[in-house]
């Protein structure tokens, strides 16, 4: 069977990397992000090693730029069999200095850049009885973090999308996996001003995204000793989890990953 694997923010960090692996993997990938030069450089790059790469530039956020870019990699590549959701952007959103504007901007990347691409693929999917939808979604999806009320929010409604569609989905061929990374060291980690406990190296933490893949786990939160401990937060009452977070800045980054 020719994988045909759609990747959206393929232009850097886990997207690029993924590209890389599951193309050696054998994987025809479809790179799709904003920054059209970095993905003719990545293609290439793919090319030059074995692998098969093709590029389209397009905007997530864009429901019209997404349908035209999926019609344009069935034509070319053939029937989309996975999707790897990783399009992501972060911004602080502190409470004091709320910016509706700038929190819609993450939630249309975020979440509704999932949707709609979502909306493109699962239908063929379900009528082959086979697909694998993939998001990468975060661990400052479990809770909230001050400062990061639009990030937060958008990786908590992805988690969500993702396991209603996986619920509803797993009598079919259709498998959805929800991948929760902790700090990885990218491009947008490389913007945050504050302590990232157990920060994995790149290639380390898209092995690890590869191989629940390949397993096709329902969900996989990493690294342990951090997901552990965030899950762990969901069970703690309001007024401790609020008292252990007071001190910390309401300008602080958001927790990006992806």
């Amino acid at each position: 069977m020719n994988h045909v694997t759609v990747i959206t923010g393929a232009s850097s960090g886990i997207g690029a990397e993924l590209a890389r692996q599951l193309a050696s993997a054998g994987h025809s990938v479809a790179l799709l992000a904003r920054r059209e030069v970095a993905l003719k450089r990545l293609a290439e790059e793919i090319t030059q090693a074995g692998g098969h790469a093709e590029v389209f530039s397009v905007d997530v956020s864009d429901q019209d730029a997404v349908v035209d870019a999926m019609d344009k990699i069935e034509t070319q590549m053939g029937p989309i069999t996975t999707l790897v959701a990783n399009a992501g952007i972060g911004d602080s959103t502190p409470a004091k200095k709320f910016n509706s504007d700038k929190v819609e901007r993450i939630i249309r990347v975020n979440l509704l850049g999932v949707i709609y691409c979502i909306d493109y693929v699962l239908p063929g999917m379900l009528e082959r009885d086979h697909g694998h939808i993939v998001g990468i979604g975060s661990l400052a999806g479990y809770r909230g973090l001050p400062g990061s009320a639009g990030y937060c929010a958008s990786k908590a409604g992805l988690a969500a999308l993702l396991e209603s569609l996986r619920i509803e989905l797993q009598t079919t061929g259709v498998a959805v996996t929800t991948i929760c990374p902790g700090f990885v060291k990218t491009p947008l980690t490389e913007r945050n001003h504050h302590p990232m406990p157990f920060i994995l190296e790149l290639d380390d933490a898209t092995r690890r995204i590869v191989k629940a893949m390949d397993k096709k786990r329902t969900e996989y939160a990493f690294p342990w000793p951090l997901a552990f401990t965030v899950k762990l937060a969901r069970f703690v009452p309001n007024w401790i989890y609020d008292r252990i977070l007071r001190n910390q800045s309401a300008q602080k980054e958001p927790s990006k990953t992806n």
